[in-house]
């Protein structure tokens, strides 16, 4: 309401200075002269950063918007004469469904613009024109408006590498001004706002969950469910009626198969099962402590946990490969994906909360079968070199050996020689390195995507660990579930590499590379998600990363430091 003054405050003061309104067909091209004037005025205050008076300057923050100007001598780009082009009405039209997209309207002027149109309706409607400051203004707020909503939409509002410590992504990059002058000669606008958006289809089936969740949250949301004692198949429980309103609202119980009795049925316990699926949850039917705090997990705080993932597909480059892997950290999941489309799903073990697995982007271009294993330098600190002073035979055990670069190769260090009481990381003789076997971390395969952060995926020979909900157990790389089917999958076409030969190399006792066809592998970090059918997925916020972004998303210049 505040900045609609401002804008009515800037015509009145204007109309009374001009003597209210200026004929059309006399002073038009006096208008255009004098609109170039204000334009550049207008600009050089903000560049000077004046208040103008009436808070103007503040609203104009895009950084192109006097480049642009100044490239086409301050000429109006949405105004010919009186006309006003057909895409400034589009354009606001669209900004008012902003929120659809996780976005804020109110970021576009459009309060502002719609000042604007109001009067330009009005003064069109007697055949009168703007004054020129207003002309000015009206043309610079619509491209500001367009400017940010599109460097929202193909970049993200925050810079990932900022908010987060160990986020490193491709963004997307567009020539906005050229883009938009394009648009508009070609009447293309409707196109080309529809195509700012990520065109993946994960963003397009968030935004459409998005749209049902708002629509929950019009109708009142779900009914919070009272504490007590864990509810079971068989158990009589008199918070069943309101259990069965919130797993109905939420399309886990069907509604026609509503039951109206105090018994705990089959059906009820199927939906809860569904329920817990959809939130990652220990999938035993049973509402216990856990799955009662997740289901009283309000509606809004779902919506901004939706707005906080489309924002991150906003951070991705414009394609992700038309076959690639994908990693979703906080789903604990690795889908290799086809046009879109998951072919391979498996569980996978991440970092955890104290040496998280990063989000980035990398190509596979090789895996190495019974693979040795080098211990990093943050576990050989914290986790291996006090073993070893703690249990002289722990080398041996653990079939570990010491190996140093002499003359170009590695040769291994009689670890009896060694005096461990004066060794630390710092003077450590040379590095620790794991025999191939069972006994290994790594298990029988490690799947290579170099990258900056050292991180790849591997077997495991810790299985159990994939039976367990939450899986943030690794150092940061990540364990996957099925490695040989993973494995099978990138050797198809491979020359001379068959299931048989896979199988038998595991086996070997020095590691054998085999190089694959590149592929693209994107590390991600999703807490919310929908499935193509609109079905809504979330996650517990494991590593902080939501509200990080939630901290950003407010505070433009705030910058993360790691959580531990």
């Amino acid at each position: 309401m505040q900045r609609i003054l401002v804008i009515i405050s800037i015509f009145v003061i204007t109309l009374v200075q001009s003597g209210f309104c200026l004929d059309r067909a006399d002073f038009e091209d006096l208008f255009s002269r004098q609109t170039k004037e204000e334009i550049s005025r207008l600009l050089e205050q903000r560049r000077e950063n004046q208040d103008l008076s009436v808070g103007v300057a503040r609203l104009l923050t895009h950084e192109a918007l006097e480049t642009f100007y100044a490239a086409r001598e301050f000429r109006l780009l949405w105004q010919d004469g009186p006309r006003l082009h057909p895409a400034a009405r589009i354009l606001v039209e669209h900004l008012r469904g902003a929120a659809e997209h996780g976005l804020c309207s109110d970021a576009y002027l459009v309060n502002e613009l719609e000042g604007f149109l109001r009067f330009y309706d009005g003064f069109s409607l007697h055949n009168l024109s703007l004054a020129p400051v207003n002309r000015a203004l009206f043309d610079l707020f619509l491209t500001q408006a367009f400017l940010a909503y599109a460097t929202h939409q193909v970049e993200g509002q925050v810079d990932p590498a900022l908010t987060h410590v160990d986020w490193r992504v491709r963004r997307r990059k567009a020539n906005l001004t050229k883009l938009l002058v394009y648009a508009l000669q070609n009447n293309r606008f409707q196109r080309v706002l529809a195509g700012l958006m990520p065109q993946h289809e994960g963003y397009r089936s968030l935004v459409s969950a998005l749209a049902d969740y708002r629509e929950l949250s019009a109708r009142g949301g779900w009914p919070s469910i009272p504490a007590g004692p864990a509810i079971r198949p068989g158990d009589v429980e008199e918070r069943l009626p309101l259990l069965r309103e919130r797993l109905t609202v939420t399309g886990d119980l069907d509604g026609q198969t509503l039951e109206l009795g105090s018994i705990f049925s089959q059906t009820d316990h199927a939906a809860v099962k569904r329920f817990q699926t959809r939130h990652g949850l220990v999938v035993d039917g049973v509402v216990g402590q856990r799955t009662l705090a997740v289901l009283n997990v309000p509606v809004e705080q779902r919506i901004r946990q939706m707005e906080l993932n489309l924002e991150r597909w906003r951070w991705l480059p414009k394609s992700l490969g038309k076959r690639h892997i994908q990693v979703n950290i906080a789903a604990f999941n690795l889908n290799v994906v086809e046009e879109e489309q998951p072919v391979i799903s498996m569980p996978v073990v991440v970092g955890t909360a104290y040496r998280k697995t990063p989000v980035f982007s990398a190509r596979m271009t090789y895996l190495e079968l019974a693979p040795t294993w080098t211990v990093p330098p943050t576990i050989l600190r914290e986790d291996k070199l006090p073993a070893i002073k703690a249990n002289p035979d722990y080398l041996i055990n653990k079939h570990f050996r010491i190996l140093k670069r002499q003359d170009d190769n590695w040769v291994e260090v009689d670890a009896a020689l060694i005096d461990w009481a004066g060794v630390h990381a710092e003077n450590f003789p040379g590095i620790m390195r794991q025999d191939p076997g069972p006994w290994n971390p790594l298990g029988r395969i490690k799947f290579m995507f170099p990258n900056s952060f050292n991180v790849y995926m591997h077997d495991t020979n810790e299985p159990q660990l994939f039976k367990k909900a939450r899986r943030s157990y690794s150092s940061g790389c990540i364990r996957v579930e099925r490695p040989v089917e993973l494995a099978q999958y990138l050797l198809e076409g491979i020359e001379d590499w068959d299931g048989e030969r896979l199988l038998a190399s595991l086996e070997n006792l020095e590691p054998i590379r085999v190089n694959i066809l590149p592929l693209p592998v994107h590390i991600q970090y999703w807490t919310a998600w929908a499935d193509a059918d609109g079905t809504a997925h979330f996650r517990k916020d494991i590593y902080y990363r939501d509200l990080d972004l939630e901290v950003a998303l407010s505070e433009p210049d705030y910058q993360v430091e790691e959580h531990l």
